[in-house]
Parts: structure tokens; sequence; C-alpha cells
């Protein structure tokens, strides 16, 4: 059985895996990313690379990038939140790397994983979005993995939702990711725990008493004992999701949208607030079907199983 090396290149972690044909992790590798500079990210990707490819030198490699990457699978055109601009990221890791590698994005390698092996088999037409530092997209049509003819369709998380609002990374203000992700889950955490500290007394216990210390995976711990601001923040960052839902179903009508990313181990916590926005802003939700939604089962493995996937082209 063939082996190939997916790469997820995440807002805080690198994970490398090398995955068997049947999605089988068999060994991985798991650094911090490094926001410096694009030779740092690159040099960190190869370190984590470099000792699996050792172990199958034939191997390909899947990077999968949290940006826009070019129809040619190789160029990187921006990455919002990581020092990666215009730059050809297969040829920079060719330079250390022997063999094929490609270069996807991260949301479009978990969308694939998750058809393939997750939450989405079975479904011909899937939305994937990746809830993390910032909010992906994938998307599967008529069970082909649909990249648009440059090659960066399903940005989601650059919709415009507030044309005043946040400034983003990508440059623009009131990107969807800036009100539904990992990021906008703290900021609310935090603003929610300064004004009520009382009531987030459980979650300042799980970081360092502080609310600069509230960080994501507090709020997931909170949030599934039942902390009212924990609870408060998933039912703000699910009302932004579910709504931006309704209008990508009012677009693309898909079997399924899967929710992925760190948040989405709050289960139930994000599931039920997402679903109850959805319905609400879905137009016509009386005459028509409406799509499930469903939490990704391969967890924080889909962009790494994924792009292995992909890898085998």
């Amino acid at each position: 059985m063939t082996q190939h090396i997916g790469v997820d290149l995440g807002g805080t972690k690198i994970a490398a895996g090398l995955v068997s044909e049947s999605g089988e992790v068999i060994a991985s590798l798991k650094v911090d990313t490094p926001r410096t500079s694009a030779a740092d990210v690159i040099a960190a990707l190869v370190k984590v690379i470099s000792p699996l490819k050792a172990q199958v030198p034939s191997a390909n490699v899947c990077v999968a990038i949290p940006g826009f990457v070019a129809k040619d699978n190789a160029e990187v055109l921006i990455t919002p939140n990581l020092p990666l601009r215009n730059i050809n990221l297969r040829h920079e890791l060719a330079r250390t790397i022997d063999g094929n590698i490609i270069i996807e994005n991260d949301a479009n390698a978990a969308a694939w994983g998750e058809y393939l092996f997750g939450a989405a088999q079975g479904y011909e037409n899937v939305v994937m979005l990746t809830v993390g530092t910032g909010l992906g997209g994938g998307i599967i049509i008529h069970s082909k993995l649909y990249r648009g003819s440059f090659g960066i369709a399903a940005e989601v998380g650059h919709m415009t939702i507030s044309s005043d609002g946040l400034l983003c990374g990508c440059g623009l203000h009131g990107c969807w990711e800036q009100y539904a992700s990992g990021s906008a889950l703290v900021r609310t955490a935090r603003e929610l725990a300064g004004a009520t500290p009382e009531a987030a007394a459980v979650l300042l216990s799980l970081g360092d008493g502080s609310v600069e210390g509230i960080q994501g995976q507090h709020i997931t711990k909170a949030a599934l004992i039942g902390c009212d601001v924990a609870v408060r923040s998933y039912q703000e960052l699910g009302k932004w999701l579910g709504q931006g839902i309704a209008n990508l179903a009012a677009l693309l009508d898909p079997d399924v949208f899967v929710l992925g990313g760190g948040v989405a181990d709050a289960g139930d916590a994000l599931l039920e607030p997402v679903i109850d926005s959805l319905s609400s802003h879905l137009t016509a939700k009386n005459f028509r079907s409406v799509p499930e939604v469903r939490v990704a089962t391969l967890g924080n493995d889909a962009g790494m199983v994924g792009a292995s996937a992909l890898a085998r082209g």
C-alpha cells in the first residue's frame, strides 16, 4: 500500500503526516508555525517534511496552506494571517525536498479528507468550513473538488459581511472570518469576560486568570461545562456562522455543510446555535430541503489526511 505525505500549515501549528491510501496516519510530526518571515515558514515546513520523506523516499508531498493558491498548485498568492505573499512555494521547497510537490488550500484539503474518510462520506455536494485562526472553505460539486477558474474558489471567509466592519488580514473590512472564526471567538469571550468577570470565573480559571490569557481551548472547555460567558461566546459565533451558511446554501444548495477546525471541538455548543441561525436566515425554508450541518470527524487530521490523498493524484 502506497503512502504519501500531507502537510497542514495552520496559523499556530504545522502538522505533517505519512498517510496510507485508507487515510491511516502512519507517522506524524508537528512544530509551531513561525509568523516572522516567509523564509522561516519554509524552513519549518522542511523540518517536518524531511524526516517523513526519509522514511518513504518515493512519497509525494501536498502542502495545504491557509490562503490563496494559484491554479498551478505551486504559487501562493497570499496567506492573510501568515507572511507568505506571491511566492512559488513548490519551487522553494523543491530546493530541499525531492520528488513531486503540490500546494493546495487547507480547507480544500480538509474538505477532500472529510469527503473520502469522514463526515461527508456518501455525499456528492459538500461545503466544508474550517473554523480556526481564520475561516476557510472547501467545495465539492458532483464528487469533484471545485477550485474555480483561477484556483482560488471557496475563499468564503473573505466574503464581505459588513462593508464598514472590522479590518481583515486580507486588507478589506468586514470579512466573514472577522466574525466567524476562532479569532472572533476569543475576541468575543475576552470582551464578555472583561465586562462580566464574575460570570467568566470558570473560563478565567482555565487560563492565567487574566482576560488577555483567555485562549480558544479554554473557551471550548468552559462551554462544555456550562460557563455562561463561554456559552454566550459560542452563541455569537454560531449566529454569524449560521447566517453565512444560509447565504451559501442559497447559492450552492449542497447536501451537507461540515464544520471543522479547532473551534468545532465544542460539538453541540457550536452546532446548536449554528443550526438555529441557519434556520432563521435560510430563504424559503418552509418550501425547500434544509442542508444538513455536521461536525467533522477527522478532527485536526482532516487537512493532513486530505492533503495526502491529493498528493496521490
